[in-house]
């Protein structure tokens, strides 16, 4: 795990995009006359998308071209044959003629796929387009529908910028899918204070994104502290580090029940340790077998878990807190390395939304709370402070209890302005940024076990999406996300307000952007429409990404604020309702069922 190096830390080859050149098969002169510029196509997206992708960990995206033009149901199987073979979980099938859709078209019910009909006149790209997304609907196959909107010339080798951004759109949420496939979620422990979220739905995993679920319980974290199932030497590294790097912030005990500086520092051994163990569970480190411990060592394959902690460890332990910060941050004492998806309270529903965000922005996540709607009138009855700017209409405040990864903080730039950034994109004094902005505060009083929260304002003006997932019974899953904006309250108000909730736990104040009706009619209905007490902040407006990946998954979105304009779903779904989008979703969706059923 070295200072920004880029590597799949989990078991399985990451997912390639399969590009598929389909041609019109008859041969005479047709066939002869478009190969050349067919696959031509098919090297010209395979290079674009290469270019301009890379995977979650870094690595960058493969593309594989089927070895031939597919004019036929033969060539069609030697293509789904190397793909098998290469490791391909979505497909792109390109053409700028006239094909026979039935006999070319990917069958595989588990890749997403995408259809690019070139828009030209001299061949009908756009009537293979046509024709093969009418085939997919009646198969139920469902594809996604890129279609230039200006014509170009045949021979052309351009990709259009509308085009560019269905591709990159539907080419990252498709890797996401695969990505998600066959890997673990890790709970570690159960339920925590009988938050639902928490409850692990198998169906949900296993139908819907293709994830398996591993279990341990908490008092694996006791064996192995007690049996130094742990590398010594990256612990002794760690906790110089942390010593070195974390700056203390406020306790705010009372005298009875504030810790005495032996045991606080039991607590900073303690929650180091179960950060190394934390991790190790995740995904194995090879240190362990060359201590003994061959088991232990292989990991969970887990790229996603959720920590227990209150009450069971809490009233005891020192809390989870450093342990989720640290890890769901973008570095921590081997450097800049790719943040690890942590649900605070084992929330399951809320650590995979926190897992599409970063699959589809390669960023860190901020889990929060969705604590409190300020109204203007409450700020200024409680401060004397009127609100201005983004903030005039009211303000949501998203604080976790305890910990959030440190990229939040905002102290990464991008054009000047806050950002979280994939982490190949971090710099050193962005680390040190974040670490400085940051405090490290004695656990309040309902955290009997002591430890440390994160205490940290995140910066003004990052363009950021909340999502969550929500289960509903006799419905399944459903997505609901609000696009808006961080911003932030003069320290005085500030300090008034947080001090309401915790002045010891991480804030986010959050704006959405509002529509004028329904769920974004204001603030408060957009705090009034949310489904759970958690919800999961990523980095820009992607809310058009995540409405990408939710159709691919089958999860139908129950409230956003995308203009209609970003929306891309499979051509299928205007089917259930071009009039009445919203509707027309769960309807696709539970029409197709999920995606692994």
């Amino acid at each position: 795990m070295e200072n920004g190096k880029m590597i799949n830390r989990l078991q399985g080859s990451m997912p390639k995009i399969g590009i598929r050149p389909v041609i019109d098969g008859r041969r005479g002169g047709i066939r002869e006359s478009l190969e050349d510029v067919t696959m031509e196509m098919a090297v010209t997206v395979a290079s674009f998308l290469s270019e301009h992708l890379k995977h979650a960990n870094g690595l960058p995206v493969e593309c594989v071209i089927a070895d031939t033009c597919i004019g036929g149901v033969a060539e069609a199987a030697q293509a789904a044959e190397k793909f098998a073979r290469s490791g391909v979980g979505v497909t792109i099938t390109v053409t700028p003629s006239w094909c026979y859709p039935t006999e070319t078209m990917d069958t595989d019910p588990h890749l997403p796929k995408a259809i690019w009909g070139f828009n030209g006149t001299e061949r009908p790209g756009a009537v293979y387009l046509a024709a093969a997304l009418s085939a997919h609907n009646q198969k139920g196959l469902p594809a996604f529908s890129i279609y230039g909107k200006d014509v170009q010339d045949m021979g052309d080798t351009s990709i259009p910028e509308d085009v560019q951004v269905k591709l990159l759109q539907f080419a990252k949420a498709g890797l996401a899918v695969a990505t998600m496939r066959g890997k673990s979620y890790l709970s570690m422990g159960s339920v925590s204070m009988g938050i639902a979220g928490c409850i692990v739905d198998e169906s949900f995993f296993q139908q819907y994104l293709g994830m398996r679920n591993e279990y341990v319980d908490m008092s694996e974290f006791i064996r192995r502290m007690e049996r130094g199932i742990y590398d010594a030497a990256e612990y002794e590294k760690a906790l110089a580090w942390t010593k070195e790097n974390c700056r203390i912030g406020a306790d705010v005990n009372p005298p009875h029940l504030t810790r005495t500086e032996a045991q606080k520092q039991g607590d900073w051994e303690t929650v180091v340790k179960m950060t190394l163990i934390a991790r190790d569970m995740m995904i194995g480190n090879p240190k362990l077998a060359e201590l003994g411990f061959g088991e232990e060592a292989l990991g969970r394959n887990a790229l996603a878990a959720g920590f227990q902690g209150q009450r069971a460890w809490t009233d005891h332990f020192p809390n989870g807190d450093f342990m989720e910060a640290i890890l769901t941050s973008s570095f921590d004492w081997n450097g800049i390395r790719e943040p690890f998806m942590l649900a605070t309270e084992n929330d399951t529903l809320n650590g995979i939304t926190m897992l599409f965000g970063h699959l589809l922005t390669d960023a860190a996540q901020i889990f929060a709370d969705v604590r409190t709607y300020w109204s203007p009138d409450a700020v200024k009855r409680v401060t004397g402070y009127e609100l201005t700017g983004r903030a005039e209409s009211g303000i949501i405040h998203l604080i976790n209890s305890g910990p959030a990864a440190l990229d939040g903080t905002g102290r990464q730039k991008k054009n000047g302005q806050p950002a979280m950034k994939p982490f190949w994109e971090i710099t050193e004094d962005e680390v040190q940024q974040c670490l400085e902005a940051t405090k490290w505060c004695p656990a309040v009083d309902f955290f009997r076990g002591g430890g440390y929260s994160t205490d940290f304002t995140t910066c003004e003006g990052m363009p950021v999406t909340m999502a969550r997932i929500n289960l509903i019974k006799g419905l399944g899953p459903v997505l609901q996300l609000a696009e808006g904006y961080t911003v932030e309250l003069p320290d005085d108000v500030h300090d008034i307000l947080d001090a309401r909730s915790n002045p010891t736990w991480p804030t986010t104040w959050f704006v959405p952007n509002l529509t004028g009706e329904g769920a974004f009619k204001d603030v408060y209905a957009v705090m009034n429409h949310w489904g759970s007490n958690h919800g999961a902040l990523s980095y820009g407006h992607i809310g058009s990404d995540l409405i990408t990946l939710a159709s691919m998954l089958r999860i139908p979105v129950c409230m956003h604020n995308v203009a209609e304009e970003r929306i891309f779903r499979p051509s299928t779904w205007t089917a259930f309702g071009v009039m009445e989008t919203a509707g027309a979703d769960f309807r696709a969706c539970a029409n197709f069922g999920p995606l692994y059923r």
